[in-house]
């Protein structure tokens, strides 16, 4: 054969040439290299650098600390104990970490991560009567305690009917401060399952209809007869108008408190008057593109940029902070302290007038740019705010929102052309019933677990909430949970990242006039907290926890 017999076997010919001593520099180290035998395992092949890796992105490996296991409170309540440890099967005394899947792995670190300090972007509040409105969406909601969720599960077919008529007719239910046997409370039920109604259109049960932003991919493959047929598309979106117009009709007679649209693209949260802080209607879209946002303008919609105006106004007040402490200090001499001071070039100048070629005399030899290139310069800075928290765009007002109502129903970027969502109208979600709407629950289920304590295990129990869970369905769950759970439970929130940012302030400091929605279909407690002013910014809240009737969170 015309090949090196080595080649056949390259396992044994490496081995051979793991045995022969290397090039030393020293004869007595070789000579003790080659009498010691070659170290054989993981440890050997983990001091070995790879040939292939450079010296500058090889992982530095960091030996991690042994973590002592956490202890309970004080109280003797393990709810505030870290979360993950609720997810030891209670069937189990100590699983082995082999046996753990990759997904609780991930799932674990997640977790460190999150109740790591260096992880959390800000302290957790002071203990408060009430936790801060958030308008994002939530994706899911666990909640956990030490007492048991099993009020929460098979509830009666007459209890779930009760728990629908109490939501279409919007009944206030005023529960005790606590309640000593939650699973014979019919009341505790039927408000739990009126917490868990919302309204939906349109209703493609084969379909995931939230969240529409990045869905591509769980939406391929399923069935979609429209994306062909153009008559079966104006359809669907005459339907759908029909149904967003409804909508808008009944928030501007604050019978709707608010609603969600969902597109493909972007997401537009309308508030009606009253709520959020701010005494006329409100529209906040997000994430917004330069091209989205000149086609309002050409639509004659005022609209605002708020959190990239706070931004622009925080990076202007540190810079005169920063110039008055070097002016105060003397640090340098005069001639740094009239460079900071400077305003920076305006880009103005950059399309201003070529006269001062025409007098060098070589108007002709250079060439000009035209005009699309200097409007692209000047609004460079607003192009890279798109598809950012910082591109939220605000409409005030009932003839600004009116214009954006019909703006969007004919607006051709509302409406995918390409991919699996090509041709599907947008998700309407409301707190309340509207037409072409279908009534749907979010999906909750009880896990029981166990949970490491000083001196072995103790039992802790969860409730999994999921769905497109709502400003107010957050808030009316807390509502039940506090005297069922009395008054100790923690929530972990995984909100729907692009609508983080509808939890900017959508009216100016100044104004404070409240509007009164008696007629919402909300709770008078959900009410009162969503009408306050925002105050997360472009954050949301990540964990909520209630102990002794107090809750404090984190975001």
């Amino acid at each position: 054969p015309g090949h090196s017999p080595g080649f056949k076997k390259p396992p044994a010919l490496l081995r051979l040439k793991r045995k022969r001593p290397g090039r030393w520099s020293d004869p007595a180290a070789a000579a003790e290299a080659a009498a010691s035998p070659a170290p054989r395992g993981p440890s050997a092949a983990a001091r070995r650098r790879n040939p292939f890796s450079s010296l500058y992105n090889a992982p530095q490996r960091v030996p991690a600390a042994p973590q002592p296991p956490a202890a309970a409170p004080a109280g003797g309540d393990p709810s505030a104990a870290p979360f993950w440890q609720f997810l030891e099967p209670a069937c189990e005394e100590k699983p082995s970490r082999g046996a753990e899947p990759a997904e609780r792995s991930d799932i674990l670190a997640l977790s460190q991560d999150l109740h790591s300090p260096l992880a959390v972007p800000k302290a957790p509040s002071s203990p408060g009567q009430e936790f801060p409105a958030d308008w994002s969406i939530k994706t899911r909601v666990l909640f956990m305690s030490s007492r048991p969720f099993t009020w929460a599960e098979h509830l009666k077919a007459q209890e779930e009917a009760q728990g629908f008529a109490q939501h279409c007719r919007a009944v206030q239910t005023t529960l005790p401060p606590s309640v000593q046997e939650p699973r014979l409370s019919t009341e505790l039920r039927c408000a739990f399952q009126q917490s868990l109604v919302y309204w939906l259109h349109p209703s493609l049960p084969w379909l995931p209809l939230f969240p529409r932003l990045g869905a591509d991919r769980r939406m391929a493959g399923k069935a979609s007869p429209w994306a062909q047929d153009e008559a079966l598309q104006q359809v669907l979106m005459s339907d759908w108008s029909v149904s967003f117009t409804s909508l808008y009709n009944l928030l501007r007679a604050r019978l709707c408190p608010y609603f969600y649209v969902c597109a493909a693209q972007f997401s537009v949260l309308f508030r009606a008057a009253g709520l959020a802080g701010s005494s006329v209607p409100t529209a906040a879209i997000a994430p917004t593109t330069r091209g989205l946002r000149e086609a309002m303008r050409s639509e004659g919609i005022e609209f605002s940029l708020p959190l990239l105006e706070e931004s622009r106004s925080r990076k202007q007040k540190n810079s005169e902070e920063s110039l008055e402490t070097e002016t105060a200090e003397g640090l340098g001499e005069g001639s740094r302290v009239e460079d900071a001071g400077e305003p920076a070039p305006s880009d103005d100048d950059d399309d201003g007038s070529f006269s001062w070629l025409e007098e060098m005399g070589v108007q002709d030899k250079v060439k000009k740019p035209d005009t699309i290139s200097i409007q692209l310069r000047k609004e460079k800075h607003e192009v890279q705010v798109d598809h950012r928290p910082e591109s939220l765009v605000l409409v005030r007002g009932s003839s600004n929102t009116f214009t954006l109502l019909n703006f969007l129903i004919s607006c051709r970027s509302l409406v995918a052309v390409a991919g699996p969502q090509a041709g599907l109208p947008p998700t309407l979600l409301s707190p309340v019933a509207f037409r072409g709407g279908t009534m749907q629950t979010l999906k909750a289920r009880t896990v029981s677990g166990r949970a490491r304590v000083q001196g072995g295990f103790e039992d802790v129990f969860s409730l999994e909430v999921l769905g497109p869970v709502l400003p107010h369905a957050l808030h009316a769950l807390t509502l039940v949970l506090a005297p069922a759970q009395r008054g100790s439970f923690r929530a972990l929130l995984s909100p729907h990242e692009p609508s983080a940012a509808f939890n900017a302030s959508p009216a100016p400091p100044q104004e404070g006039v409240h509007q009164d929605l008696p007629a919402c279909g909300l709770q008078p407690k959900t009410l009162d907290q969503l009408s306050q002013c925002p105050t997360l910014g472009k954050s949301s809240l990540r964990l909520l926890e209630m102990k002794d009737y107090a809750y404090t969170w984190k975001a």
